[in-house]
Formats: C-alpha cells, sequence, structure tokens
C-alpha cells in the first residue's frame, strides 16, 4: 500500500479468533490513539455471519498463527467480496490467508510447538504496534517525539521483558496461593482490560480453572455479586492515566473478601503495596506497548498454576 492508499483509508476491521482476536483488541487502542481512524475488532466466526456493513473505503486486518483458520480465512473472503482492501498476519509462510490476502505481513515467531499461543501473540501484537506507528506517521497524526519513543521502547522490549521474567520465581511462589481455587477474575481498564483478556484464556485453557476477565467499570453491573471471601482477583492497572480508577476497584473487590493480585507498572509499585502484598510489576514503557510486556507474567502464572495443579 502507498501512501495515498493508505490515507484514504477511514476505518479499520480487525478480525480474528482467540488469541488473535485479543491482539485485535488492544490494537484497537494502538490504531485510534496514533492515527486516529476507527476500528472495529470482531471475532471471526461471528463477523461471517452477521451481515456486516463494509464500506470500500475500509481495511480489513486478519490475524491468524497458522493462517489457516476456518473462520478467520472466511471473514477474509467475506471481505475480499464486498471490495475491502485485506492485509493477512499470519506466521505460517505460504499459508491460505498468506496467499489470498492482498497483503500480507509475516510475524516469523518460528513453529508453533504448543497449542497455548505465547509468541504469537508478542509478534502479532509487534507487527501491530509497527503498523499502526506507521499508519500515524502517514496520517500525520503522530508527533515526531511520540513516534521517537514508540520506536526506541520497541527496541527496548527485549531488555525489559527479561527484567519482567526474571520475577519467575516470586510467580511461581504467588501460583500457590490460586492452584487450589475454581474461580479467578480478572479486571482491568483500557488496554489492561484488552491484557486481561488474553491472561484469563491462558489461565483457563492451561489450569483448567474458570476464569472470566471483565472491564473494571462494569463490576458494579452485576458481577461484584460473584466476589466473595477469598475469590482471586487480578487487578491489571498497568495503564497510567487510569491507575486511580484500577486502585479504587482493588478497593472494591477486597471490601468482598476477594485476594488480589495486582500488575502494575514499578512507577505505581509502592502505591500498590499499600494495599495487597501481591504485586507484579513491569518496566515503564510507552503506553500503547504495555500489553507486550504485561502478557508475560500472566502467561507465567497460568503455567505455575498449573504445574501446581
Amino acid at each position: 500500500m502507498d501512501e495515498d492508499a493508505i490515507r484514504g483509508i477511514h476505518r479499520i476491521y480487525i478480525i480474528g479468533c482467540g488469541s488473535a482476536y485479543h491482539v485485535g483488541m488492544a490494537a484497537r487502542y494502538v490504531f485510534e490513539s496514533l492515527a486516529r481512524l476507527p476500528v472495529e475488532v470482531d471475532v471471526a466466526s461471528e463477523f461471517r455471519y452477521r451481515n456486516p456493513v463494509l464500506e470500500p473505503d475500509s481495511l480489513a486486518l486478519v490475524i491468524s498463527q497458522s493462517g489457516e483458520t476456518a473462520d478467520t480465512l472466511a471473514a477474509l473472503r467475506l471481505c475480499k467480496d464486498r471490495g475491502v482492501r485485506t492485509v493477512g498476519i499470519v506466521n505460517v509462510v505460504g499459508s491460505s490467508i498468506a496467499r489470498e490476502a492482498d497483503a500480507t505481513m509475516y510475524t516469523w515467531a518460528g513453529p508453533e510447538i504448543a497449542v497455548a499461543t505465547t509468541k504469537a501473540y508478542s509478534t502479532q501484537m509487534a507487527v501491530l504496534n509497527l503498523l499502526g506507528l506507521y499508519f500515524g506517521e502517514v496520517m500525520g497524526t503522530v508527533d515526531y517525539e511520540t513516534y521517537t519513543a514508540m520506536i526506541r521502547d520497541i527496541l527496548d522490549l527485549p531488555e525489559k521483558l527479561e527484567q519482567v521474567l526474571a520475577q519467575a520465581d516470586r510467580i511461581r511462589e504467588m501460583a500457590k496461593d490460586f492452584a487450589g481455587r475454581d474461580d479467578v477474575f480478572f479486571i482491568g481498564r483500557n488496554l489492561d482490560y484488552a491484557l486481561s483478556l488474553e491472561g484469563s484464556l491462558k489461565l483457563k485453557e492451561i489450569s483448567y480453572i474458570h476464569s472470566e476477565a471483565y472491564a473494571s467499570g462494569e463490576l458494579k453491573h452485576g458481577t461484584i455479586s460473584l466476589i466473595e471471601e477469598g475469590t482471586p482477583v487480578i487487578a491489571l492497572s498497568t495503564y497510567g492515566p487510569l491507575f486511580d480508577k484500577a486502585m479504587s476497584n482493588v478497593v472494591e473487590v477486597q471490601a468482598r473478601g476477594a485476594r488480589v493480585l495486582a500488575l502494575t507498572t514499578e512507577t505505581h509499585r509502592e502505591a500498590m503495596l499499600a494495599r495487597t502484598d501481591r504485586v507484579l510489576t513491569v518496566p515503564e514503557v510507552e503506553p500503547m506497548l504495555l500489553p507486550q510486556l504485561g502478557v508475560a507474567p500472566l502467561q507465567l502464572l497460568a503455567y505455575y498454576i498449573a504445574l501446581e495443579r
């Protein structure tokens, strides 16, 4: 796509299944924040059956590790039939989505060894961060300071991820407190909500514990009644602008007796420790990149809980 074609885009559809859908949920914030384009995120299996209104000046980003996901492939074909330009974001070279999309971006994650997506999520997120940043540059909606800061932090992600992984022993200890439970709730706002969806899926997929993710602001609309004495709640509060609201939700569930494990940034570690002694942190990074770091401790938590069980 040349720059004129990008400037002609007025809406983006992001389509995927499972973890790929969760990547899209996080990427929506990236594209709307950086490129100022409206974004719809759809579960592929629903997209193909709802007879969507697809506009010709739109772009569909179709995400799949294998490039063979049946529902996602069907959604891509529907977009093409309706005249919408498609970009496949896939890992497997020469796969069906890679061949049929108008353009393809490979994630180069290497072969998938286990069913549970980890590196596929991270590489898909990296591709979408880069794509959103590039669209913002072309649209003129990203200033130079933000652009350079994003690039710098993307290049620093491997080093910062090592800092996150250094907490593995601590995460394993925390897992012992959660392994005996049958229900776990994840809560978060904004990017943290998108990340909580993936954290919850990993816990279900790996440990077979029932787990649900909720937008924190929705707790009051019925969900809070499910929180009782000893219920594990994993509270995500990495997104700095909404930290105070995230903290108020921690207080809210603790009032119901919840055992809270919080994930926040190093900047807010002390403030969170005032409420709970179960705190994991990620280094400071450009806000749009937070899910890149935040997903690792949630993956490890699911892994260690599974081992404990």
